[in-house]
């Protein structure tokens, strides 16, 4: 079985996020959805498990997507569901040197892990959790920036958090 982790913050899931998922879930028999948190500390437009419950909304159709929260290192969860793939995606040539770092870091960790890069729609390349967040402080529509059905979740649990 093959196994695949998806990292990040996802502060919130993005439809660029999905594009991730929806490749990996064709690619992998089991992709994790890991939201990379240090839970001791609220950090971010959302709480770690706020995010959580964004992305398990955004992947329900998806059988094989599992989401979870990790406070501590990536591999240490790898080696707990037995992932040996680390899958990243890259908008533009800034990305690759970011996650070529990355990786190499991550191979330091454990030397089983291969990262897998993923490149972006171009259509998507401009989106990213910054550029939502942005939207969100604006009062700006989310519409094409999130995924389908996430929109007013996104709305409720940020005005909440912001109030």
């Amino acid at each position: 079985m093959h196994t695949a982790l998806i990292t990040g913050s996802f502060d919130p899931i993005t439809v660029g996020h999905m594009q991730l998922v929806e490749t990996a879930s064709r690619l992998f028999d089991e992709v994790y959805l890991l939201i990379c948190a240090n839970t001791e500390k609220m950090s971010g437009a959302f709480h770690p498990e706020d995010r959580a419950a964004i992305a398990r909304k955004a992947v329900e159709k998806y059988a094989n997507v599992n989401v979870a929260v990790c406070g501590g290192l990536v591999s240490d969860f790898a080696k707990q569901v037995g992932a040996k793939y680390l899958v990243r995606g890259l908008r533009s040539g800034v990305d690759f040197d970011y996650e070529y770092d990355l990786a190499g870091i991550m191979k330091r960790f454990d030397s089983s892990l291969e990262t897998i890069f993923l490149p972006a729609d171009p259509n998507l390349a401009c989106v990213s959790a910054t550029y939502v967040r942005d939207l969100l402080k604006y009062g700006c529509t989310l519409e094409g920036s999130v995924p389908a059905g996430c929109e007013e979740m996104i709305l409720e649990l940020y005005r909440k958090n912001h109030e």
